[in-house]
Order: structure tokens, then sequence, then C-alpha cells
């Protein structure tokens, strides 16, 4: 019998395998240069000189590292008072958002009731709107209630339900598990709410996680909302500093690359932080959120 034959069809022997496993190999770390060479571009930005930054040809490390880039970024526009306002909406509106999306999903996918199908449908759909197109009656709304230059627009929205991403993923999730679940805590005289905390809940950490992950990055990388509701600089976010920055701090012809470049690092490091402590939750929920309709 000949070796092709031992091999299996179409399966090329060990070495074949060997093979393709490098070849996936050097994709993927081809992959994740072109993702990575931004961030990495950036970071060696932030080190370097105004002049050093447009020099040509361009270099990818910093002929003199320039640590004081740093602190320069941070007191120039008084970073302080932005971080705590990108906390403080993203913090309220990510726990708010999660927790009320938990509670819209719950009853689109463990309750029976008229138009369930078709108000989910609409809820969808609102993904297919551009924020430009609900900008202006969401800014009217926010002027007849006295919130503009106030952190309010920009928190109130996600605690109604925390959008219509969190609903979808974590409906799907919800569904992914085994509804003899429910039923076996109901002959056991548990109640919905209850259902809900021990069960759904625990089970439920996973696409949890992705949702907060995902409202994180959204809320605190917001700049349209901010840039429309809020006037005063006290009330700016982390994203409007950086627009300040690059626009208004010190001399207006001056080159501020290299500052801006260091202020988008500090902003970036709270993400990078969030994004590795909570991986292994987020790629499971990325996973198992689609698994049944």
């Amino acid at each position: 019998m000949s070796a092709t034959a031992l091999a299996g069809p179409g399966r090329g022997g060990p070495l074949g395998g060997a093979v393709r496993r490098a070849l996936l190999y050097l994709l993927t770390a081809v992959l994740s240069l072109m993702f990575v060479f931004p961030f990495v571009w950036t970071l060696s930005s932030s080190l370097k000189t105004a002049r050093d930054v447009v020099s040509y040809p361009p270099a990818l490390l910093p002929p003199t590292i320039q640590w004081e880039n740093y602190p320069v970024a941070w007191t120039t526009v008084e970073f302080g008072p932005y971080f705590l306002n990108s906390t403080i909406v993203t913090v309220t509106a990510v726990v708010g958002g999660t927790l009320t999306g938990l509670l819209v999903a719950y009853g689109f996918s463990r309750f029976r009731f008229p138009l369930r199908e078709l108000l989910f449908a609409l809820c969808l759909s609102t993904l297919m709107l551009p924020p430009e197109v609900t900008i202006i009656p969401l800014y009217i709304i926010f002027k007849n209630l006295g919130w503009l230059d106030t952190l309010a627009p920009l928190i109130v929205p996600s605690l109604l339900g925390g959008g219509a991403f969190t609903i979808f993923l974590l409906r799907q999730f919800i569904l992914s598990l085994p509804f003899e679940l429910d039923e076996a805590a109901t002959i056991d005289g548990a109640g919905k709410v209850r259902i809900l905390m021990e069960i759904i809940v625990p089970n439920a950490k996973p696409a949890l996680a992705t949702a907060a992950v995902f409202g994180f990055i959204a809320h605190w990388n917001e700049f349209l909302g901010p840039l429309i509701f809020l006037n005063s600089k006290r009330n700016f976010t982390i994203p409007l500093g950086l627009y300040t920055l690059r626009t208004y701090a010190g001399d207006p012809g001056e080159p501020k690359d290299h500052l801006l470049m260091a202020g988008s690092v500090i902003a970036t490091l709270p993400i990078v932080l969030l994004f590795f402590a909570a991986q292994r939750y987020f790629v499971q929920g990325i996973v198992t959120s689609g698994l049944k309709r």
C-alpha cells in the first residue's frame, strides 16, 4: 500500500498537517502585526519630539525617548477632571445599561406576550439608525428637560435598556440556556425574579462581561454626544479633552502631534486593562451568544 493511501485522502500525511499549521500561524502573526501596528506607532510617537513625529523617512523608534510628553499632555489641558467625568459617565452608563438590558432581554427570551417578536424586531431596527439621525431630536428633548451642559444626556439614555445591541446579545445568550432549568426552579417554588438572579445571571456572566466591555468602549470613546450636549470645560470627557489638546492648547501654530499621541495612550490605557481583565469572559461570550435563535 502506498504512503499516500496510508496518509488518507486529501490529508497529505503528518508533513502536510505541519505545513498547514505553519501557514496558519504565519497568517495569524501577520494579521496580528497589522492590527497591533497602529497602537505601536501611537506609543512610539508619544515618546518623540514634535519634529521627530513628522520626520521623513519615518522612524519606528524615537531617537531620544521623551518621557516628559506624558506629564505635559496631562497638565496642558487638565486631563484629571476629564478623566473623572469619563469615569463617572462610563461606569454609571455601563452598569445601568447592562442591568436594564438584562431585564429587557430576560423578558424577550423567557416571557410570552402579544407582539413580542414585532417589538424585538423594532428594537433591532434601531441599530440601522446612524447617531446623526437622532442627534437633533435628542438635543431638543434634552434642552426642554434642562439637561444641556450636564452629564445626564450621556448617562440617562443608557439606563433605559442599554441599547439594542446589548439587548440582542443578552437575549441570544439566555436563549441558549436550557428552559428546563427555569421549569425545575418553578417546581421548587422559585419566582421569576429568583430564576433571573439565581439561574440566569450566574450562567450569563460571559454575555454580561461582553456587553460591559462593548459598552465601556462605546461610552469611553464617545465624541459626538459630548461635543453636542456639553459646553463647559468642567464637564468635558476624555475625547473632548483630546480635541482641546489638538486645537486649543498653547500656541495654535505649534505642532502638538506628540502630545496628542501621549494623550491618546493615556485615554486608551483603561480600555486595554479592562479587556485583559475580562478577556476570558469576553471571548466565551462572543463564541456562545449566537448559538440559538
